[in-house]
């Protein structure tokens, strides 16, 4: 059915199915997936009318009518209706749109992760040189949210910091930054130097999401941001040889000069 092909919400309309709210259907062609929440994809092929699951949910098929602009649709478990539906067509453009919110959300909710990591490391570091450059570094990062803030403003959104699941702030909670510790100058350099290169992996995704929108002020801040969270990096990685052997005195290794 080629008038299947492209981007659909689905809205339960009654029966034994979860609310699905969120959930959308892209379709083209003979395949398509099911988008549910957390970004899980169940991918179907087309059958005429029929969208027929595959392994495991091999025993799931969606029956489709035409209904209007839209579809109706019964799906059916081991042959049996369990619950109705309908899709109703989005555009392309709103569906960038509402991807681009998406990182613009997470890239906010980053920001106020790596403000609490910053702030960690600042209390577990005794260099000068290296508690201001990391102060400096907490303005910008406030800098940052606040651009996020306003763009997300830009496109009537609200922040939203629910998105613990992405998988940017999966690999921020994962670091292992800790306020007390012995080795301070090597672990802080470590993790602050691999939170720096994933927010930039972040706002090179969101520049590019940005970009394919048409939301050139969002890929500007992104492309400015992307500069700042290098020169940390930079500043960082210029140090690596001081870092270590700082790190091997705190953990009670002298190192004897040439």
């Amino acid at each position: 059915m080629a008038e299947l092909d492209g981007v659909w919400s689905v809205r339960r309309t009654g029966g034994a199915l979860p609310p699905l709210v969120g959930v959308r259907k892209r379709i083209a062609g003979r395949s398509g997936e099911t988008l549910v929440a957390n970004g899980v994809r169940l991918p179907f092929e087309v059958r005429g009318n029929e969208l027929h699951y595959r392994a495991p949910l091999s025993m799931l098929v969606d029956v489709l009518e035409p209904a209007g602009e839209g579809f109706l649709g019964r799906a059916r478990l081991f042959g049996r209706d369990v619950g109705t539906f309908e899709l109703r067509r989005i555009d392309v453009t709103q569906d960038l749109e509402a991807q681009l919110v998406k990182h613009i959300d997470e890239a906010y909710a980053m920001e106020q992760n790596v403000l609490r990591l910053l702030d960690g490391m600042i209390q577990t570091t005794d260099n000068p040189e290296m508690i201001d450059r990391l102060e400096h570094h907490k303005v910008e990062t406030q800098a940052h949210a606040g651009r996020m803030r306003e763009r997300l403003e830009a496109h009537g959104s609200s922040t939203s910091l629910v998105r613990q699941a992405g998988g940017i702030l999966q690999a921020l909670a994962k670091l292992p930054l800790d306020v007390v510790r012995a080795e301070k100058a090597g672990h802080n350099a470590r993790d602050g130097f691999a939170t720096e290169h994933l927010e930039i992996a972040s706002y090179e995704l969101l520049r590019r999401v940005a970009q394919r929108a048409g939301d050139e002020e969002t890929a500007i801040a992104a492309t400015e941001i992307i500069l700042e969270e290098k020169a940390m990096a930079d500043f960082i990685a210029e140090r690596w040889d001081a870092i270590a052997e700082q790190s091997l005195r705190e953990a009670g290794i002298a190192l004897e000069r040439a």
